[in-house]
């Protein structure tokens, strides 16, 4: 550890502002401190006014408290204003026997301020300062001082406490509008985690889902504004302090080059690297600098590559050392939790880099070119064939072309579908380049269509939204977000213009960061807003920032590295299908869908905003008592010719569901969600032909429907057959009526989409269809590819939200008796 490495190593969360004590020897005498030189008649006076105006506000509080939001002992918090000088006052505050406590205490900023504690009262302990001051006015001690002078005589004033009362960081960084939701550290009092919980779902505020616990607190991170924050302190006794969560790449990025590289060699002692090296991320870039301390460990030399031997490997300041960024991004995401951590970080997967950008001083690639380049690309097949990888891009063109499929998105299709080695391709959907203003918001976002190559069938496009609202650089005081939490990062492109046959891009989002304005210029990224990665010249300095849909492929690459490494056994397919299957819409992305109360045009326009939502891990890989995922990898034949005839449609395959059909029974009429995600990769055929049935885009496509509760299985199959013959004559297809998406779901190559009703209708909904509809596979037979096998992965949820009804065992034991018989 260097020199200038402090050994205690800062926390962003908790500073040390005490100020050391000298010894004392034990026989040593201390003189009280004298207390404040009061009229006693006239401060007792001043001050039962004050708390009984208080308790009449705190009255009114508790008559008018909504019944269906308060949690905990009935009670209010007071504020207690105290002379700056007289700390001593604070123990005299609270009683144990009347459960009453000093949640929290705000510092006086400068000289001449107050000490300002505040201090939970429970109901029933309501007239306890009134019997203090009361004493203090009318009853002396035997030695003749005022009885309770020591805490009367030390209290200013007393009033009603606020969300403002319990927070106790810089009064800069409280938010100056109450309704401007930021991230908050709430600290919990004592075994309160789960009221709290439950007051803040009926306040919709945002939590995250991972705490802090101490022996008399728990910190919690929540989403929510000031006046929100305001009903939660007046309906619950949960809170002890709010502080503004503070853990933002300005800290890092304010660190002299020496700092910063003590940070990461602290990290480093945490960092545990993969001992196999069969799942790899494969960037495709402006090359990584292999020699980043964060990075040497997980990327090997052998496995940096060029596509061009005189451009070399490394990164160069001609891309802004964009390669290293995004190198940083996938292997560890935003630096800013893992710095600041102390569990052992230990990736599950490995990194490859091939430079796919040409020097400053080179000759640029020809962008017709880049399909050819970006196959040329993947030589880290050749030097690790058995590796298995998610290979990521966040290189993009400008695509005027709505949505058609051009030669380089085409090329990707191809690599993603090769029969001989199918492969995972994760692309940025791209940025607008554009100055942007809070005016712009969501308006330039849905008009700017995603980038070239981001409308692939075959691969996963990833957009950005952000959760990143919190401003504490006191450089950019009064600069506001432009984004609201959980909304679309301001920069990310869409599809919403796109003609209607394309498939919806982006098909999910990760975080991108946010643009910070002053209320007149342009936004900008600042670093409070941004995600903390790995710079290219270490030597300099070891943090740098990303942002915008570059940030959201790295996040992306990453989570497909992990599914790789967690699940050996799925295919590129499944795992595509896994990230979308596990994403879903922040709260502000769900508000604006519920708002279209079942109108699909408007649901469709946003999803083509949004995709599918934010993926999650946990989700992806896990299932939960009330939470169960079955996954199918299978394939089937689409289509079939006897002789000179006309190709035909051949095979459809039929999946039973093992619903646990007693507990659903048992649920009744409670509502409960199915969700389906269906993905295969389509071979593409992509010259311009007028995109009629004839010259089709895609090899094939199939379709997914779910058995209804009222049908039998013959019905079912025969509704599947209709549905398939509706298709190929372009009527309307059915089956979409009572889904959420509906019919719109069936464009590209990834279908999903959402159902809710009743536990005993799902009950009954037990077998699900996949089915195949025309391609060019059928309608050019001459090209000898009616006889190819389509494979599929299917993956299917169910969820019972706020059951307690356990619909993951009995699934799990049926699944291993029957397994246990076929073998």
């Amino acid at each position: 550890m260097p020199d200038d490495f402090p050994r205690d190593r800062p926390h962003l969360l908790l500073r040390n502002n005490g100020v050391r004590e000298p010894y004392r020897r034990p026989n040593q005498i201390i003189t009280p401190p004298a207390l404040p030189d009061r009229d006693r008649a006239a401060h007792a006076q001043a001050l039962a006014q004050a708390v009984g105006q208080a308790l009449g506000a705190a009255r009114q509080q508790m008559a008018a408290r909504d019944a269906g939001v308060a949690v905990g002992t009935p009670g209010f918090y007071l504020e207690i204003e105290l002379p700056g000088s007289e700390r001593a006052g604070l123990d005299l505050l609270a009683d144990r026997r009347q459960h009453m406590e000093v949640v929290a205490v705000r510092e006086p900023e400068q000289a001449g301020d107050p000490l300002l504690a505040s201090v939970f009262v429970p109901a029933r302990a309501e007239n306890f300062y009134l019997r203090k001051i009361e004493a203090y006015r009318s009853t002396d001690t035997q030695s003749g001082r005022p009885r309770n002078e020591p805490l009367v005589s030390r209290i200013d004033t007393v009033r009603l406490a606020t969300a403002r009362s319990l927070f106790t960081d810089e009064n800069r960084l409280f938010p100056s509008e109450a309704n401007e939701r930021v991230w908050w550290e709430v600290w919990l009092r004592d075994g309160r985690r789960e009221n709290f919980e439950r007051v803040a779902q009926a306040l919709n505020i945002t939590l995250r889902p991972h705490a802090v616990r101490f022996p008399e607190r728990e910190i919690v991170l929540a989403l929510s504004d000031a006046a929100t924050l305001d009903r939660l302190v007046a309906h619950s006794d949960v809170v002890a302090e709010l502080r503004r969560a503070k853990d933002t790449p300005a800290f890092f990025m304010g660190l002299g080059g020496a700092e910063q590289r003590g940070w990461s060699e602290e990290l480093l002692t945490r960092l545990q690297p993969p001992e196999e090296e069969d799942v790899a991320v494969c960037l495709l870039d402006s090359g990584v600098r292999r020699t980043h301390p964060l990075i040497e460990p997980l990327l090997a030399e052998a496995d940096c590559h060029t596509i061009n031997p005189t451009w070399g490997t490394d990164d160069t300041p001609a891309w802004q050392g964009h390669g290293t960024r995004m190198a940083g991004a996938s292997l560890y995401g935003d630096l800013v939790p893992v710095l600041a951590g102390a569990e052992p970080i230990a990736p599950s997967y490995r990194l490859e880099s091939v430079r796919i950008l040409p020097p400053a001083a080179g000759p640029a690639n020809d962008p017709e070119l880049y399909g050819a380049i970006t196959g040329e690309a993947i030589a880290p097949e050749v030097q690790a064939p058995q590796r298995r990888r998610a290979i990521a891009m966040a290189v993009t063109s400008v695509n005027p072309a709505r949505g058609r499929p051009s030669s380089w998105s085409a090329a990707v299709d191809q690599l993603c579908f090769e029969e001989a080695n199918r492969r995972l391709i994760i692309l940025s959907a791209g940025n607008i380049a554009d100055d942007l203003t809070p005016d712009d918001h969501l308006t330039r976002n849905d008009l700017e269509p995603v980038d070239d190559p981001a409308q692939a069938w075959n691969a996963l496009t990833v957009g950005a939204f952000t959760e990143k609202v919190d401003i504490i650089d006191p450089d950019f005081v009064g600069y506001r977000p432009i984004a609201p939490a959980g909304e679309l990062s301001p920069r990310s492109r869409t599809s919403v213009v796109w003609d209607r046959q394309w498939p919806v891009k982006p098909d999910v989002m990760f975080e991108g960061g946010n643009l910070a304005h002053d209320g007149s210029l342009p936004g900008e990224p600042i670093d409070d807003l941004q995600l903390l990665t790995t710079y290219f010249r270490p030597e300099n300095r070891h943090f740098t920032t990303i942002g915008d849909t570059s940030a959201a492929t790295a996040y992306a690459a990453g989570m497909a590295g992990g599914i790789l490494a967690a699940r050996p056994t799925f295919w590129p397919e499944t795992v595509r299908a896994l990230i979308v299957h596990s994403a879903e819409w922040t709260p502000a992305m769900r508000a604006r869908v519920d708002a279209c109360h079942g109108a699909k045009t408007q649901i469709q326009s946003l999803v083509r905003r949004y995709g599918y939502g934010v993926p999650d891990l946990g989700r992806a890989l896990l299932s939960t008592r009330n939470d169960l995922t079955l996954i199918v990898q299978d394939e089937l034949q689409p289509f079939q010719r006897e002789g000179t005839a006309a190709a035909k449609t051949r095979d459809m395959k039929l999946h039973r569901l093992p619903w646990p059909k007693d507990e659903l029974a048992a649920l009744g009429d409670a509502q409960v969600e199915l969700r389906v995600t269906l993905s295969y990769f389509v071979e593409p055929n992509p010259g311009e032909r007028g995109w009629t049935r004839r010259h089709r885009y895609a090899s094939h496509g199939l379709r997914f429907r779910v058995k209804h509760a009222t049908e039998s299985v013959d019905e079912f199959r025969a509704r599947i057959n209709q549905a398939a013959r509706d298709e190929e004559e372009g009527a309307p297809g059915g089956g979409g009526e009572d889904w959420l998406l509906g019919t719109f779901r069936d464009r590209g190559s990834l279908h999903a989409d959402f159902w809710s009703g009743s536990a005993a209708d799902l009950a009954e909904r037990e077998a699900i269809g996949v089915f195949p509809v025309g391609g060019w596979w059928k309608e050019k037979p001459y090209l000898e590819r009616f006889d190819a096998l389509a494979r599929y992965a299917l993956v299917v949820t169910i969820r019972a939200p706020g059951s307690n009804v356990d619909i993951f065992t009995p699934v799990e034991t049926a699944l291993t008796v029957h397994t246990a018989v076929e073998t």
